[in-house]
């Protein structure tokens, strides 16, 4: 299924830039001529997305050629040449842009990942991702995470049952809710994991009780609260921070013992990576 969504962003992206012409080239560069172009890195940073560059490349022009120097999830220095393309010139235009919106978006969120992860060394924390990313660009974006160094939370809503604050209340409290996704997966052949989200330490003493889960979340815990529930919980379940944690306050978390901080502004927040695609002699 990822490869045919990542497929369908890339038509659709092309169809979005395209339309019926790239008029700006068909205008003033002759259809057979034929060019070459580099990838110059301008910032450093965490490189990503250099697979998808190529399925764009070869989805415009198949017979564009590529010479890739340097990889995904390697780290990258100003001046450094990713790639050297050679194609029609057409060609070359049409996918420039696409390339570096991909390649930028998902180096930025590398970097930015990586960065988080620096700050967990010698902790037995991983930063995961959120759902919290440009639609359309999801697989992208969590691929760019994996590439920083962070770790992949849930796709969507079908890998795993994750209840919130919004699905405890609808369903009736957190019993009700477990009770009932327990039942629904029985009855759908279902093995996914479960997490549940806690906002209190009242709801914390509940879920222990019901247990049958893997994960409880801790959601806007104080960092004082943080670590009595790491404690209280005492390795029955897997505990994950959430809510309102920055790079400044991360590893106060770590220290706590949880296995897991959440960050959605690792996809949803970040400054993009500067690239450039520069015509050759």
């Amino acid at each position: 299924m990822i490869n045919e969504l990542i497929d369908q962003f890339i038509d659709i992206s092309i169809r979005e830039d395209i339309g019926d012409g790239d008029h700006s080239s068909q205008s003033c560069i002759p259809s057979a001529a034929e060019g070459k172009m580099y990838l110059l890195v301008k910032e450093e940073g965490i490189l990503a997305g250099v697979e998808v560059a190529k399925k764009i490349f070869h989805r415009i022009d198949a017979e564009i050629s590529l010479d890739i120097h340097i990889n995904d999830g390697a780290k990258v220095q100003v001046g450094d040449i990713v790639m050297h393309v050679r194609g029609k010139v057409w060609s070359l235009l049409q996918a420039e842009r696409l390339v570096l919106n991909v390649m930028q978006r998902m180096s930025g969120i590398a970097t930015r990942t990586a960065e988080y992860v620096a700050r967990l060394e010698g902790t037995n924390t991983r930063v995961l991702d959120t759902r919290k990313t440009t639609p359309g660009m999801r697989y992208l974006e969590k691929e760019a995470v994996r590439l920083g160094g962070g770790v992949n939370h849930r796709m969507g809503l079908y890998d795993m049952v994750m209840l919130k604050d919004n699905h405890i209340d609808f369903a009736g409290g957190i019993e009700k809710a477990v009770q009932q996704v327990k039942s629904y997966l029985k009855d759908k052949g279902k093995d996914l994991k479960i997490e549940v989200e806690v906002r209190d330490w009242n709801e914390l003493e509940e879920v222990i009780r019901v247990g049958g889960i893997q994960r409880i979340m801790l959601d806007n815990f104080s960092v004082e609260d943080t670590k009595k529930a790491v404690d209280y919980i005492n390795g029955k379940f897997e505990t994950e921070s959430s809510g309102g944690i920055t790079i400044d306050t991360l590893r106060d978390y770590a220290l706590c013992g949880v296995d897991y901080i959440s960050v959605g502004a690792l996809t949803h927040h970040i400054k993009s990576l500067d690239l450039s695609l520069k015509a050759m002699d």
